[in-house]
């Protein structure tokens, strides 16, 4: 397994641009797979679109939610395809480059949404969570729901292949069929206190979870299904900006 390594002592970071995105508290954002759009959303019900190029300049807003934003995401493989999540118990898809509507509203959740993602090679299909527990796929095509588990709050899948759907529940990550929603594995246990955000690296092999006592990297052994903690560090850390 590859070591826990401090990332100032391997890469080099300085901040190239800078905006207000809103006069309330944002919560979530997320960029293009192509980087040329960054989404962010919060507390003032909106999302909105920036053109990172040549600089940070707004773009359009996303305006149909009634309650605070709680998630953002683009379609890895549609770059102007996105997706977010309210308080409102709602998630509506939208075309960056027709923003006054939604193309589609999906309803259904007993509790308000915390987070939501793309599964990575299917085009069509998005999951999402709830406050109480559970986890719910969609599909963009056809508009309704095509299965649903009680598992967690927060989700991310596995890029690229797509094999596990990552989520988090107080202090436990639960691994689960990417395909199938079902739970594949015993609960990933370390934290202390609730975990508050899931990241994983570009290939898939390993993911971070974060709470405000640690950071934990977690190793999914190629071609199996093996968990193992590579390290912990940190502390009051909210949120996993990047991953080893």
């Amino acid at each position: 397994m590859r070591p826990c390594v401090d990332s100032s002592e391997v890469y080099g970071f300085g901040e190239i641009a800078k905006a207000s995105a809103s006069g309330s508290k944002v919560t979530c954002c997320d960029i293009s797979s192509d980087g040329k759009l960054l989404a962010t959303g919060g507390h003032d019900k909106k999302a909105v679109l920036w053109c990172t190029e040549p600089l940070l300049e707004p773009k359009s807003s996303l305006e149909e939610h009634s309650m605070l934003i709680t998630d953002v995401r683009f379609s890895p493989s549609m770059p102007r395809r996105l997706a977010t999540s309210s308080f409102d118990r709602t998630l509506r898809v939208w075309d960056a480059d027709e923003t006054e509507y939604s193309l589609r509203t999906f309803t259904g959740h007993q509790a308000s949404i915390t987070s939501l993602d793309f599964h990575p090679n299917k085009q069509d299909v998005i999951c999402s969570c709830d406050g109480g527990g559970q986890v719910r796929s969609w599909s963009t095509k056809y508009a309704n729901c095509l299965n649903r588990v009680k598992v967690s709050r927060g989700l991310r899948f596995q890029p690229r292949r797509g094999k596990y759907l990552a989520t988090a529940s107080e202090k436990a990550v639960f691994i689960l069929d990417g395909e199938t929603q079902i739970v594949r594995r015993s609960p990933l246990q370390g934290h202390s206190k609730d975990i508050q955000s899931l990241c994983w690296d570009s290939p898939g092999d390993y993911l971070a979870s974060v709470s405000e006592d640690s950071v934990r990297i977690w190793s999914f052994a190629s071609g199996h299904d093996v968990f193992g903690t590579l390290g912990h560090k940190g502390k009051q850390i909210s949120y996993a900006q990047q991953c080893a």
